[in-house]
């Protein structure tokens, strides 16, 4: 074990993953070494208009890459290993991960062009490594993809725990059971400090096990008379694997439609996590040469995302399969928080063209989150000093918290962090030490961090109320107007039935110039920010609406 010296201060603090869902990002800092627990990314909110998906600022990171040691990923979910091809172009550092964790790893750095740069290393629940000067050991715990973990850190103070994402399954689909024993041993240990999973510190009681999904699909298949159309998350291995058995107990064949479902269901059977024969798939193209009742399509789209294939099918889009009436339509995952919307937009639409729609409360996904009684359960387990609900929105934090009290954290010991706030251990005690920088980066395209506020308020000036570019042509030596100014309105008015509008527009801009003319203003700047002003006040007034005004002057 390392002298106190050696490990004065343990900081820790999260970079993603609170006062949010997704983009889980914790590190812990001492004086000499730094290492990360998850790298996630998330899907932007409806405000983020044209961004792809959003990661966290690493710049403390980049900073202090010299005492930059490790990454470690708890499971293969995208808001835990997300943002990993983004990071490790700025910090190489050695990556630690699952058998399954590390497959869906090496195929997002494939992709990117990074798979020969990348150390990626092998963990499992026995493992125990260091990062730096730090031992770090494993637990198993449930969770809707296999392989996942939980991260002791074994500090001189005492050990800190990160939970990951868990539940406590009492009858898991891999029969593979949480770690309760190990957790009990740690607890009698000593943990200075618990971070844990908040996403369902709201909900009372338990989540419901994973194989009572399995009976939920079982029954919608033995009832199901037409095609089956199965949509869930593509990393939900389990559930994946559970519409591969009930369709095997039916006789029906499995046509994958979705790139990441195909990419996951071959990394997953590689590695000995899906069982299936391959007589059981066919090809999207010869679903139509089956009877309904012997077809089962398993697909991507749970969210209502515009381009999944499940949207795409359901619109006639898709090139190869078309939802049509009598079709029943599983939706085997629950909507991310601010995916609702659009999730039910694809269920109403789906009813509309006939089809059968199962989800919700038809017993068909369960939350891979525990709920409060097992939250009590982890808390009780490892008998923390400290205590830092992460991994949920400030409210699920708050009811997290309330928890803990109840569980018998003193209060104090509580801390509500926010991005970047750093909490400090000194000799066993804990205390906020001010913060790092931390937001969101967004990528959009190939683009990482070049779209930020100022080009989303344009992007949403757009969307609202459009633009009007003003085209006009001087002569460079006596400043009168050559050509112009023209007024092209784009999102804005419909020209045509907006002439008289434009007429005065125009005699607007004409007659600001002739003004800025005479008073021997001819500076580029000073002539389009008069244009602005005075077309934003007149179009304002009559239209209640403030497009964006491009003004383009040119010499001759």
């Amino acid at each position: 074990m390392l002298s106190k010296q050696s490990i004065e201060n343990i900081r820790v603090f999260a970079l993603g993953g609170v006062g949010e869902i997704g983009k889980n990002m914790y590190i812990v800092e001492s004086d000499e070494d730094i290492f990360m627990i998850d790298a996630g990314l998330m899907f932007p909110e409806d405000d983020m208009l044209g961004v792809d998906v959003v990661i966290p600022d690493i710049s403390y990171i980049v900073q202090n890459k010299e005492r930059f040691r490790a990454i470690i990923l708890t499971h293969g979910h995208e808001d835990h290993i997300g943002a990993l091809p983004y990071i490790l172009r700025k910090v190489n550092v050695p990556v630690y991960g699952t058998k399954l964790t590390l497959g869906l790893v090496e195929d997002h750095l494939k992709e990117k062009g990074l798979r020969k740069k990348s150390d990626l290393r092998l963990i499992d629940e026995d493992s125990r490594i260091k990062a730096g000067q730090i031992p770090i050991s494993f637990f198993r715990v449930n969770h809707s993809i296999p392989g996942s973990l939980g991260v002791c850190i074994h500090s001189p103070q005492g050990i800190i725990v990160y939970t990951g994402d868990f539940k406590f399954d009492q009858t898991p689909v891999d029969g593979k059971f949480a770690d309760i024993d190990k957790l009990s041993h740690i607890g009698k240990e000593g943990v200075l400090c618990l971070l844990s999973d908040s996403t369902n510190a709201e909900r009372p009681g338990t989540s419901p096990s994973e194989t009572s999904t399995g009976e939920g699909i079982k029954e919608v298949f033995q009832e199901a008379e037409g095609r089956i159309v199965i949509t869930t998350f593509a990393s939900n291995v389990h559930r994946i694997q559970q519409a591969i058995d009930a369709a095997r107990q039916q006789q029906r064949r499995i046509a994958v439609v979705g790139h990441s479902m195909k990419k996951v269901i071959d990394i997953a059977r590689d590695i000995g996590y899906l069982h299936c024969p391959d007589e059981l798939f066919i090809d999207t193209d010869k679903v139509n040469d089956l009877d309904d009742n012997k077809v089962t399509i398993l697909c991507t789209g749970s969210q209502g995302e515009p381009m999944s294939a499940l949207t795409r099918m359901a619109k006639g889009a898709h090139r190869q399969v078309t939802i049509e009436s009598g079709d029943t339509v599983i939706i085997a995952a629950n909507p991310i928080p601010g995916n609702e919307k659009s999730v039910s937009r694809i269920i109403d639409f789906l009813y509309q063209i006939g089809a059968e729609v199962v989800y919700g409360d038809r017993n068909v996904h369960a939350s891979g989150h525990g709920c409060q009684e097992e939250l009590m359960l982890m808390l009780n387990l490892l008998k923390p000093t400290y205590f830092i609900p992460v991994h949920g929105e400030y409210r699920m934090q708050h009811a997290h918290g309330e928890l803990a009290e109840k569980a018998g954290v003193d209060p104090d010991h509580i801390f509500l962090v926010d991005k970047g706030e750093r909490i400090e251990f000194d000799n066993g005690k804990a205390k906020q030490v001010g913060k790092v920088p931390s937001g969101n980066v967004l990528i959009d395209g190939l683009g990482v961090g070049d779209v930020g506020n100022i080009v989303l308020r344009d992007r949403r000036l757009l969307s609202e109320d459009g633009i009007l570019v003003v085209v006009v042509t001087l002569n460079k030596k006596n400043g009168g107007i050559v050509s112009g100014p023209d007024i092209i309105s784009r999102g804005f008015v419909y020209v045509r039935e907006s002439e008289e509008l434009l007429e005065e527009a125009n005699k607007k801009v004409s007659a600001t110039l002739e003004k800025c003319m005479s008073e021997n203003i001819n500076e580029w700047s000073s002539l389009k920010s008069n244009i602005r002003d005075v077309l934003s006040r007149y179009l304002y007034e009559k239209t209640k609406r403030r497009p964006m005004i491009l003004p383009i002057i040119m010499e001759v």
